[in-house]
């Protein structure tokens, strides 16, 4: 399966679909211990802001020069969710602030706060604050777990440190190392050589200064091929390779040679999710993209994401997006709502 598209929706309250387990039981941040009292300073934001706009010049998401790394822009806030299926990944705002949702968990990040995704996650997100004058203005890193093994066997020589909690998304304090060190990446790239010869060495600064940040052990997960949230991304991959397949529970367990019941505590605890909720948020997202960008029927997409029952299919879309299937992609290309957002 290719991977999804992200949905962002321009519309007027963070209200995504009653079956995604949508209820919001708690909004988080990071913990104490991951933020300081302040964020980067004034001026490295606005620098940085101007950086990602010459790369955005107008709403959506651009893949710059060097492989992996995201400009984003959105000039207004969006209440309804967009819905996007984001990878191991470091996201960065340099101006305005957005929500992103997994299972019934709120996380909000801002220019103080950052965001990183330790597994292919499904989600919903709402920009909470922008405007045309100021619009939102994010950086978005892709990262390579085998990267990330290698460079984490330098900074923690002796071995990382067991984090307390194996996650798949978390919020950690912006640094104004981290800053300065994308600020520097988006002005290389604007040059071909440099981007070539001297980006990556900065990619690997960006994620030096990561792995010494406090959630620095647990970015560190992502490269551990013995982690438990190394070993749930294996079963996502296959989970995801197998979507639209009639799979079970011991299936997916038997994936990563674990029992159904472990299989299920771990992957909840990194997910949020179960694995067959999981699989369903999949199907749906998978079956909207392909209604709105391939321009497939309800009953088509249906069947090309495993489903066999069309009635059945059209229940759970409109639980999940708050609309049937047809009325939903008819009302987005009708208000002109819809942007595709260049992912992964």
């Amino acid at each position: 399966m290719d991977r999804m598209t992200a949905i962002d929706l321009q519309v007027p309250s963070f209200r995504p679909g009653r079956d995604s387990e949508p209820v919001v039981s708690s909004r988080r941040g990071a913990s104490p211990d991951d933020l300081a009292p302040s964020g980067p300073g004034t001026v490295a934001l606005r620098t940085l802001a101007n950086l990602i706009a010459s790369y955005a010049p107008h709403d959506g998401a651009f893949p710059l020069r060097l492989p992996g790394t995201h400009a984003i822009r959105l000039s207004a806030m969006n209440t309804e969710p967009g819905y996007a299926t984001l990878g191991p990944s470091l996201c960065l705002v340099a101006q305005g602030a957005k929500a992103v949702m997994l299972g019934n968990e709120v996380f909000e990040y801002d220019p103080a706060r950052m965001l990183v995704f330790a597994v292919d996650l499904p989600i919903s997100a709402q920009v909470t604050r922008a405007s045309r004058r100021e619009p939102y203005l994010g950086f978005r890193l892709d990262l390579d777990p085998a990267r990330i093994a290698e460079l984490a066997q330098r900074v923690f020589p002796r071995g990382v440190p067991k984090p307390s909690e194996n996650r798949g998304l978390y919020v950690g304090r912006a640094t104004d190392d981290i800053i300065d060190a994308v600020t520097r990446l988006l002005t290389l790239i604007a040059r071909p050589e440099d981007a070539y010869l001297l980006g990556p060495l900065t990619v690997d600064e960006i994620l030096i200064r990561l792995l010494r940040t406090p959630i620095g052990t647990r970015v560190a997960q992502i490269g551990a091929p013995t982690s438990g949230v190394q070993r749930m991304a294996e079963a996502i991959t296959w989970i995801r390779t197998h979507f639209a397949q009639p799979v079970t529970v011991d299936d997916m367990a038997a994936s990563v040679g674990l029992s159904a019941s472990s299989f299920h505590e771990r992957f909840k605890a990194v997910t949020s999710m179960s694995p067959l909720q999981y699989q369903k948020v999949l199907r749906l997202h998978e079956a909207r993209r392909l209604m709105l960008f391939q321009d497939l029927d309800a009953g088509d997409a249906c069947r090309r994401v495993g489903y066999l029952s069309p009635s059945q299919f059209s229940r759970e879309y409109a639980r999940f997006f708050g609309n049937a299937p047809v009325k939903d992609t008819a009302r987005l290309r009708a208000e002109g709502l819809v942007t595709k957002e260049a992912g992964r």
